[in-house]
């Protein structure tokens, strides 16, 4: 039993294909195929069903992908540990990051971190906040940047600055005319917000105290605050976003944003982590340069 094929079992069940593990790899399709093959003749089980698509595990196979992620985890924190040891910040940080964050932060604090730790591989993905917890508790990624309070237990975040929310409302709706909101004051026929899956919008739900079939005029199976933005430009309607994508609204349709009056109308931004994660100088390594480059934007 190797490193190589444990790697390569895990890189199967998590893509849900032998094509897709080795082009995730950087091997040969065969070559993946042959090293999963000599581990299970190894233990005497079948590790993956490769009737089903996507190819899953079995019930053996289960059980050794668990401990295939302790060990894979141990291997490469002792990489890790003697960087820590020599004083340097160094090895692999698989990021996933929520779509109401990803456009409006990345570019921040990405450029500062590559130069400052050049010896930290950066990997990033933009995820929702359920498959974000999915890929940490299956060690798919490592840390997260996400909104406070949304990943459960298992999951330990640590906060890093306040994210308001602002509505933005069309020039044909009537609180249009106010320069302060109240929540309550707010047609939810005419509030259009996020899909499901996007925690944001069980924020905005839960803000103005509505149900989850909250009645709308339109309706959007997308991610993208931009979008709900150009729909409240076309329409009479209105919709909710956060701070960090106000400076990224062109100076002419400024008047569009409208304060909300009291409340709890902010989210808290957040760098999430399992509660085994040892990668403790990357981590703090990151945590600190976006803030660092937060506070000067």
């Amino acid at each position: 039993m190797t490193i190589i094929q444990l790697e390569y079992l895990l890189a199967v069940a998590n893509c849900g294909s032998f094509s897709l593990a080795a082009e995730h790899c950087f091997v040969t399709q065969p070559s993946l195929s042959m090293q999963v093959k000599s581990l299970e003749e190894e233990l005497g089980v079948v590790l993956l069903d490769r009737s089903k698509k996507p190819v899953i595990p079995t019930e053996a196979g289960e059980v050794v992908l668990e401990r295939a992620r302790e060990t894979l985890r141990a291997y490469n924190n002792i990489k890790e540990s003697v960087a820590e040891l020599k004083g340097e910040t160094a090895g692999r940080l698989r990021l996933g990051v929520i779509p109401t964050i990803a456009p409006y932060l990345l570019h921040k604090f990405i450029p500062s971190f590559v130069h400052d730790y050049p010896k930290v591989e950066l990997e990033i993905s933009e995820m929702i906040t359920a498959d974000i917890v999915e890929a940490l508790r299956r060690d798919r990624i490592d840390a997260a940047l996400v909104a406070s309070g949304t990943c459960g237990e298992g999951i330990l975040e640590q906060e890093l600055f306040n994210d308001r929310f602002f509505a933005y409302v069309s020039p044909e709706n009537p609180l249009y005319e106010r320069s302060n909101i109240r929540i309550e004051d707010i047609d939810l026929r005419d509030l259009v917000i996020l899909s499901a899956g996007n925690c944001m919008r069980d924020q905005i739900i839960e803000l103005c105290q509505a149900k989850r079939n909250m009645l709308s005029h339109f309706t959007f199976e997308s991610g993208s605050l931009d979008t709900l933005m150009r729909i409240v430009d076309c329409t009479s309607c209105l919709t909710i976003i956060p701070e960090m994508a106000i400076e990224y609204i062109p100076a002419d349709h400024r008047d569009r944003l409208k304060m909300l009056a009291k409340g709890a109308t902010s989210r808290k931004i957040a760098v999430a982590v399992r509660r085994t994660y040892v990668k403790s100088s990357i981590i703090k390594a990151l945590t600190q340069t976006i803030l660092d480059n937060v506070k000067k934007s």
